[in-house]
């Protein structure tokens, strides 16, 4: 297997007309339908990369910004951002397009973490990332953050840390309301 891989040789694009059968009834393309066919993307770049099967571990933040139409065309691309031993982060964007007026709209984008498995279903090493651009290095860090940050939110508020009086100022404002015993 080779060592490292640049995100060029793992980059793959689908695009796929919206159908009725992809809407809800006011014609607007289902969220979850999107959200499939990110993950099956995320699936396939980072099968290429790793040369093994994979499976989403995790998916970060999915925002949509743009809602889709059906008859539209939708662009999905990917690229694997970072690596780490077994872990792959693959950036996905999501874009629509007009095909009577040719007008294009930033959808979503997505994080999404696959791990490489062996036939057996253990973790196996992936190859490294070549980074070769600054945009290449601005993807890798924000990912680094990003798993920073998943980490600290994930300790911050397990139950055993967890102190009510720490964030009982939070929900003064909010749409709650209190009765604690």
């Amino acid at each position: 297997m080779k060592e490292y891989k640049s995100s060029k040789e793992s980059r793959i694009s689908i695009t796929e007309l919206m159908l009725p059968a992809h809407s809800n009834f006011g014609g607007k393309v289902h969220g979850g339908y999107i959200l499939n066919l990110m993950d099956q993307i995320a699936f396939a770049c980072a099968s290429k990369h790793s040369r093994s099967y994979c499976v989403t571990a995790s998916v970060n933040k999915v925002d949509f910004l743009n809602p889709i139409e059906v008859g539209e065309l939708v662009t999905l691309k990917a690229s694997i951002n970072y690596t780490g031993r077994t872990s792959m982060v693959v950036g996905v964007r999501v874009e629509s397009e007009n095909i009577r007026s040719g007008k294009k709209k930033h959808c979503n984008s997505s994080y999404f973490t696959m791990v490489a498995k062996d036939l057996e279903g253990k973790s196996i090493p992936v190859p490294g990332l070549v980074v070769d651009s600054i945009e290449d290095v601005r993807r890798f860090a924000r990912s680094i953050q990003r798993k920073s940050e998943a980490s600290s939110r994930t300790s911050r508020f397990d139950s055993s840390n967890f102190k009510v009086e720490d964030y009982i100022a939070h929900l003064d404002g909010e749409n709650v309301k209190l009765n604690l015993k």
